[in-house]
């Protein structure tokens, strides 16, 4: 975000206002006038809001404040409505800024004015968000080439993801995990694309991270703010706007290299073309990459067979109509086709995989949405409508012990459309909220055949319909100077439906004596309460108290299908935390949580080999949780983070559940998770710079899922890795290798439900090592 805009009651009047700014970037200024004066302040240029200015600390009006800012950072102000303005470069040379200070650490490092937390919904600073919430920026996604979800669960302990490959994965927060299988229920985090929810109860589309704002990842049940299908956490994938100003573009090729295995090639560009000047413009990117394989499979005679192929683009156009409105439309997809399955058995090499036919995985995703924003006074708006189109064909090996080859096929289609309008006010008075209203509907049918020589059959499928409509809102009242109290609601009313596909007759008859596929409704009244105590400009402590749900559906088991109910969250948790990830000299953040989670939803392998879903009873998760940065000297930064946590089933409601005690843990989440990082950038001649990073990541051990043919342990690695650029802004080469010490590890993952026998391991990538080039206009 190059500029932000808040209401404009005081700014309007020409009222003077206490303006106080750190020196840092020209957008991070511009942020803090929008927010103490309420205007409207925009900054364009890319190039013009990443210049230093000096701190401000004045009580002034904000036409001179924004006057200041501009005539610091070499630009000019055009008013472009009551109390809004943009700066824009001077024709000709700019001039230099006045009295701006060397910028002497790196640019991560410069303390500035408060990260908004776009995820809030109401633009809340990080110091008023009583949550705990990691914000990963653009340089920490684009670092070592283009990538997906790998490029956040490496960053932060707290988040772990499932191995099954590109686009069939899970993603977990905090310890609130299923299973690793991709079935009927929904996803314990919630994924968005701006403010459009990327799936319902379908897997990870593991969309590429090019061209991205930030990511915000918030801890933690999101029930009040996100509804069904945030128990965990959500995580919000926040593109860059088309800029309707400027023309820029960037593009990256890279090569890697995997020991055992076969070459990679990856490459992403982007274009943002201003097609009306200050009124429309287009943005476009896209990206190709080629994972090789580095798994054999010697009974079909196949050599890193388990290659990966992802395509993927966005494009957004942009109009602004008026001053403080926009209207967007976004359309995006991505196809991913996964040669073969990314597991191998335990005896041998480590990396052969003894199934009898290839388990070849495609995933497809689309998306389409329409953003409307604005401003009514004093209070804004922003609509978004979208559709989602995800398709998912996975095969898996069902070949019996001493058997013919034989071949297992599930198809998972889901269609989604979804809605939401939202008002809000920032803080006036000491009073700030938000109001909004969704409606989401989503349909997904799950299909199975089994294939044998010439034979085929069609097991049990089922379908499953969501209707939600959802009323919530939020406010926060500032009790004292320090001492802020938020309380909100979301009331959401779910419509369930769907049935059984390619039932025999004669089961058919015993679903309907049963009435499985008959429609239910239920209501859910989801609260959340929180105290944030600020007890200095960069540290604050909070209290925070939070629900959330996941409603149920019908799941096959054997050739029957049959409901499972609906499962709830409720959490508390206690926080501190001070300065912002990555900037200034110290920075740190704690957590420690306690969730109650009853009607577990969660997978096991029924009577006929086959993953089916039920409630597994009730359960408790403690969770602890800390991460930190230093600044060890100019340019050179340590970080760190650790997530703890401890689950049990205390009161199981399934058989399976109360054979084995030791596969009571919630499944896939390991006890510790831990990373530590190295950063050093250091300026080499003129505006050429080296920058390095180095990281360990540990991830414990934990368990594949419920019951005795899931309770094998898993995980108990170390994962490394290190990169190198060398480069300007515009220009740069980099160097990087991943799984530096070669490691084999068992990564979160079940090959296929048929092999359990088998002992399989789905190993780490083998050491990888990438070259690249990447360029900015």
């Amino acid at each position: 975000m190059l500029g932000s805009a808040f209401p404009v009651s005081t700014a309007a009047r020409g009222q003077e206002s206490r303006v106080h700014t750190l020196a840092g970037s020209a957008s991070q200024a511009a942020i803090a006038i929008a927010r103490q004066t309420g205007a409207s302040v925009v900054i364009l240029d890319p190039a013009l809001a990443r210049r230093a200015v000096p701190a401000l600390n004045a009580r002034i009006p904000a036409a001179e404040a924004v006057r200041r800012l501009a005539r610091a950072a070499g630009g000019r102000v055009v008013a472009t409505g009551p109390a809004a303005w943009r700066i824009e470069p001077v024709a000709g040379p700019a001039r230099p800024p006045r009295a701006a200070p060397q910028v002497l650490v790196a640019p991560r490092e410069i303390a500035g004015a408060p990260i908004i937390v776009l995820s809030s919904k109401r633009e809340l600073a990080l110091g008023d968000l009583p949550a705990q919430v990691a914000i990963l920026e653009p340089e920490e996604l684009e670092a070592g080439g283009i990538g997906g979800t790998e490029k956040i669960t490496r960053q932060l302990p707290t988040v772990a993801s499932t191995h099954l490959g590109s686009g069939r994965n899970k993603l977990f927060i905090r310890g609130i995990a299923d299973s690793s299988f991709t079935g009927p229920t929904q996803a314990t985090v919630g994924q968005y694309l701006g403010d459009m929810r990327l799936t319902y109860n379908a897997p990870d589309p593991d969309l590429r991270l090019t061209d991205m704002a930030r990511v915000e990842v918030l801890e933690g049940p999101q029930g009040t703010l996100y509804g069904a299908g945030s128990l965990g956490g959500i995580i919000r994938l926040v593109p860059n706007a088309p800029d309707v100003g400027d023309v820029t573009g960037s593009a990256a090729l890279g090569g890697s290299f995997t020991r055992h295995g076969e070459p990679g090639l990856d490459g992403s560009a982007m274009l943002n073309l201003p097609l009306v000047e200050g009124r429309v413009g287009l943005r476009a990117s896209l990206d190709a990459q080629h994972l090789g394989g580095y798994i054999d499979k010697p009974r079909i005679e196949g050599r890193n067979v388990n290659g990966s192929d992802i395509l993927g683009g966005r494009v957004a156009l942009r109009l602004e109509p008026a001053p403080d409105w926009s209207v967007t439309l976004m359309a995006l997809g991505q196809r991913t086709d996964n040669a073969d399955s990314q597991y191998a058995d335990r005896e041998g090499s480590g990396l052969e995989n003894g199934a009898d036919v290839a388990e070849r995985a495609d995933a497809d995703y689309a998306m389409g949405q329409l953003v409307v924003a604005g401003r009514l006074g004093a209070i804004r708006l922003r609509s978004t409508t979208g559709l989602v189109r995800q398709t998912l064909r996975e095969n898996f090996d069902a070949t019996p012990q001493g058997g013919p080859p034989r071949l297992f096929t599930q198809a998972n289609r889901t269609r989604m459309v979804a809605h939401e309008t939202r008002l809000w006010q920032s803080e006036r008075g000491g009073f700030g909220w938000v109001a909004g209203v969704s409606f989401t509907h989503n349909e997904t049918r799950l299909n199975r055949t089994l294939t044998s020589f010439a034979l085929r059959a069609i097991p049990a499928g089922v379908r499953n319909v969501v209707d939600e409509g959802t009323l919530y809102g939020e406010a926060s009242l500032r009790l004292a100077a320090p001492l802020v109290a938020t309380a909100g609601a979301r009331i959401t009313h779910s419509r369930l439906g769907g049935g059984g596909e390619d039932i025999r007759p004669e089961i058919q008859l015993a679903h309907a004596a049963m009435d499985i596929a008959a429609r239910r409704s239920f209501t859910t009244v989801l609260p959340s309460a929180a105290l944030n105590l600020t007890l200095a400009p960069e540290a604050s402590l909070f209290l925070r108290y939070q629900e959330g749900f996941r409603p149920g559906g019908l799941a096959i088991e054997s050739e029957y299908v049959r409901r499972f109910r609906d499962d709830h969250t409720q959490t508390f948790e206690v926080g501190a935390r001070h300065g912002q990830r990555g900037r200034g000299a110290f920075d740190f953040a704690l957590s420690l949580s306690y969730t109650r989670w009853q009607d577990i939803q969660a997978d096991f392998i029924d009577a006929s080999g086959l993953p089916s879903t039920a409630n597994i009873g009730d359960g408790r998760i403690w969770t602890a949780s800390a991460s930190g940065g230093l600044r060890l000297a100019r340019g050179l930064r340590a970080e760190a983070g650790i997530s703890w946590n401890r689950s049990k089933v205390d009161e199981p409601a399934l058989p399976l559940m109360l054979l084995a005690t030791r596969s009571r843990q919630v499944p896939n989440i390991a006890h510790l998770a831990a990373r530590v990082a190295m950063s050093w950038d250091h300026e080499l001649r003129g505006d050429i710079r080296l920058k390095a990073q180095g990281w360990a990541s540990y991830v414990g051990r934990s368990r594949l899922g419920v019951g005795p043919e899931l309770g094998a342990p898993q995980g108990d690695y170390l994962d490394t890795g290190a990169l190198l650029r060398v480069g300007t802004e515009r220009l740069g080469v980099t160097l990087g290798i991943t799984n530096i010490a070669d490691v084999r590890g068992n990564r979160f993952a079940l090959g296929t439900p048929f092999g359990t026998g088998r002992e399989q391991v789905t190993p780490l990538r083998p050491r990888t090592l990438r070259i690249g080039l990447d360029t900015a206009f």
